[in-house]
C-alpha cells in the first residue's frame, strides 16, 4: 500500500503547486498580492490606514479645486467691478460746474454702469452666487434688473437733485446715509444679507486640511476682506453704488451751482478714487488665499504620492520576482504530472510482488 499512499501524496503536492500557480497567474496579470485583507497580513491594518488618509487627502484636493474655480470666477467678476470703478472715477473727474456739457453724458454713463454693478454683485459659480456669503441658493441683489428704482438709488436720486447754495455737505451726508440704510425697501441687498444671518456671519471656508478651514467667501453688503477708507459706507460695494447713483442723479442745470456743485463732486471723486482702492484690497486678500489653497492642495498630492508607495509596497507584487516564481512553480508542477504518471503506470501486482 505504499505506493498508494506516495501517489496520493504526490496529488496533495500538486494540488497545492496548482493553486500557487493560479495565484501568481493572476498576481501577474493584476499585480496585486490578493483581494482579500488576508492576503497582505501583517500588514492589512497599515493598509487600511494608508487608503483612509490617501480618500482624505484627494477629498481635500477635490474640495480645493473646487473653491479655487470658484475664486477664478471671483476674481474675474472683482476686476469687472474695478474697471466700472475706475472708469466712474475718470468720469466724474471730468464733470464740473465749467462743464454743462458733460453733465448729461456722465450721468447716463453711470446709470448703465450702476445697472452692471448690481449684475455683477449676482454673480454665480454653477449654481452658487458667489457674492451671498452663506445664502448660496438666492440673489444677493433680489430685484438687480430694477436697480434704479431700488430706495436706496430713489433716496440718492433726490438727495442730489435737491442740492441748493451751501448744502453740499449734507447732500454729501445724505447720500452716505442712503448707501448704509439696511431697512426693508431701501436696502437692494437680500434679507438674509441686511438684517438676517448675513450681516454678521463668518466669510465661507473651506476644509483644507485636517482641522484646517481657510476662508474665501464675499458679500454684496460689506467687505470680507478689504478695508474701506475715507468718507465711507464701509463696503466698497455699497460706496460704488452710491457713486455711481450720485453721478447718474446730476443734470446739467445744477452746473448753475457753481462751487457747491463743484464741493459735491469732490466728494464723488474721492468717494470712487477710495472704491478702487477698497475693490483692490479685495482682489489682494482673495490672491494671498488661491495661492495659500494651490501650496495645501499641492502638499497633498505630493504626500499622497509618497502613501501610494507605500501602499504599493504592501498590496502589490514585484513583477520580476512574480514571473520568476511563477516559472519556477511550472517547471515543478510538471515534474509533478510526470512523476505523478509514472506511478499511476504501476500495476497493483508490482505493488504487492
Amino acid at each position: 500500500m505504499t505506493g498508494f499512499s506516495a501517489l496520493g501524496r504526490l496529488d496533495a503536492g500538486a494540488a497545492m503547486l496548482r493553486l500557487r500557480m493560479e495565484t501568481l497567474t493572476r498576481q501577474i496579470s493584476d499585480g496585486r498580492k490578493g483581494v482579500h485583507l488576508g492576503d497582505i497580513a501583517p500588514e492589512a491594518r497599515r493598509a487600511i490606514s494608508l487608503r483612509a488618509d490617501m480618500n482624505r487627502r484627494e477629498t481635500y484636493q477635490s474640495t480645493i479645486s473646487q473653491t479655487l474655480s470658484q475664486a477664478d470666477v471671483a476674481q474675474n467678476t472683482l476686476q469687472q467691478l474695478s474697471t466700472i470703478a475706475t472708469r466712474a472715477y475718470s468720469l466724474a473727474q471730468g464733470v464740473n460746474a465749467a462743464n454743462k456739457a458733460g453733465i448729461a453724458a456722465a450721468a447716463e454713463e453711470a446709470k448703465g454702469a450702476l445697472a452692471q454693478v448690481a449684475q455683477l454683485l449676482n454673480s454665480q459659480y454653477g449654481d452658487q452666487y458667489i457674492f451671498g456669503g452663506q445664502d448660496t441658493t438666492n440673489p444677493p441683489i433680489p430685484d438687480a434688473t430694477n436697480i434704479a428704482s431700488s430706495g436706496m438709488v430713489t433716496q440718492i436720486t433726490a438727495a442730489v437733485q435737491g442740492l441748493t447754495a451751501g448744502a453740499a455737505a449734507a447732500v454729501s451726508a445724505a447720500t452716505l446715509a442712503a448707501a448704509s440704510d439696511d431697512t426693508a425697501g431701501v436696502t437692494p441687498f437680500s434679507g438674509y444679507l441686511s438684517t438676517g444671518p448675513g450681516a454678521t456671519e463668518a466669510r465661507r471656508s473651506v476644509p483644507a486640511s485636517d482641522g484646517q478651514n481657510v476662508p474665501y467667501g464675499l458679500f454684496a453688503n460689506r467687505n470680507a476682506a478689504g478695508v474701506s477708507t475715507g468718507d465711507t459706507t464701509g463696503s466698497w460695494a455699497r460706496d460704488l453704488m452710491r457713486g455711481l447713483a450720485t453721478l447718474a442723479a446730476m443734470t446739467p442745470n445744477q452746473a448753475a451751482l457753481g462751487t457747491d456743485f463743484d464741493a459735491l463732486m469732490v466728494n464723488v471723486r474721492q468717494g470712487l478714487k477710495d472704491t478702487t482702492s477698497g475693490i483692490a484690497q479685495e482682489q489682494g486678500a482673495l490672491g494671498v488665499t488661491q495661492k495659500r489653497l494651490e501650496g495645501i492642495a499641492t502638499d497633498h498630492a505630493e504626500i499622497t504620492i509618497a502613501l501610494k508607495t507605500q501602499l504599493s509596497e504592501i498590496e502589490e507584487v514585484d513583477p520580476a520576482e512574480t514571473l520568476t516564481r511563477l516559472t519556477a512553480t511550472k517547471t515543478q508542477l510538471e515534474a509533478s504530472y510526470q512523476a505523478i504518471s509514472l506511478m499511476s503506470s504501476l500495476t497493483l501486482t508490482q505493488f504487492l510482488r
